[in-house]
């Protein structure tokens, strides 16, 4: 731990040598592949942290974990990090059809980095999670793994996609299991951050969100983060799995989609209103980030975000 250390050179004055929240977090950062997207999270996703990203399904959380765990694989100067990726996923079928489709897309976009017998997918390591209990548990594994690994590329990032559905049905709401919960977020996020610390790990995990039927500002009116309320598909809202596991990670990101009326399509009595989708990425909270937004859409190459 450091220490406060006063300038020698001013001992009739002394002034402690402050650290500040910038200086202490790692620099090196992993590309979405969107300026967009890169310039809202100041340069990507950080190392050396817990980054969560929350939404109700399909905004796009799942997309931007398969995006970022190809990208890692550019090499620095194009953003990446030179590294594979350990994709935990707890809910199922897992999409293989879409990160095959994001991998063509990254494939055609850096034919010099990607020969043709080169698969990008190769690179990208799964593993199911069925409980919390079961992820504790294979924390030594992942270890070993993280250790040991004759990966053509080392492993570098960690997704957990979703970190909620491990707790959606195994714990009813009474006094003991709420307390074993907290317990398995905090030994879960531990190892997750010491992994991160020791191996310079990006450690990415989504959340699912519920909505808010009270009138205070969140679960049991606390309110984290930036934002006053989130709303997602006209309806407010709020992160699963509460406080406790919201004081788990060390930044997180909210994805809201709402549709509206773009206007008519066709004439006469065959015309009809077309409805589209517009989604943007918030920063909740973040110590190396002010409070920002962006709009973004979800296309067959990935996800970009885009200028209004």
């Amino acid at each position: 731990m450091s220490q406060i250390q006063s300038d020698p050179s001013t001992h009739n004055n002394p002034r402690p040598a402050f650290m500040t929240p910038q200086k202490l977090l790692p620099v090196e950062k992993c590309s979405l592949g969107c300026p967009i997207l890169d310039c809202c999270m100041g340069g990507g996703i950080p190392c050396n942290s817990i980054t969560e990203i929350v939404a109700e399904s399909g905004s796009g959380k799942t997309q931007l974990c398969l995006q970022l765990s190809l990208r890692a694989q550019l090499p620095p100067f194009l953003g990446g990090l030179s590294a594979s990726s350990l994709y935990l996923y707890t809910e199922f079928p897992f999409p293989t059809r879409r990160l095959h489709q994001l991998s063509s897309a990254l494939q055609c976009q850096y034919p010099q980095i990607f020969a043709s017998n080169y698969d990008p997918c190769d690179n990208i390591f799964l593993q199911s999670v069925n409980t919390a209990d079961q992820l504790l548990d294979i924390m030594p594994q992942i270890e070993s793994f993280l250790e040991n690994s004759k990966t053509r590329l080392p492993v570098r990032v960690i997704v957990i996609d979703s970190m909620a559905a491990l707790f959606r049905a195994e714990f009813e709401n009474t006094a003991s299991d709420l307390i074993r919960r907290s317990s398995l977020f905090f030994k879960i996020s531990g190892k997750l951050k010491e992994f991160a610390k020791r191996f310079n790990l990006v450690v990415l995990v989504t959340n699912q969100v519920m909505d808010v039927v009270d009138s205070g500002e969140g679960v049991n009116e606390v309110r984290i983060g930036n934002l006053s309320g989130m709303y997602s598909s006209g309806r407010r809202v709020c992160p699963a799995l509460g406080l406790s596991w919201a004081n788990c990670v060390n930044s997180r990101l909210f994805l809201s989609k709402d549709e509206y009326e773009s206007g008519l399509v066709g004439v006469g009595e065959s015309a009809f209103l077309s409805r589209e989708t517009r989604r943007r990425l918030h920063v909740v909270f973040a110590p190396h980030l002010p409070d920002l937004s962006c709009e973004f859409v979800i296309r067959r190459e990935g996800v970009v975000g885009v200028n209004r």
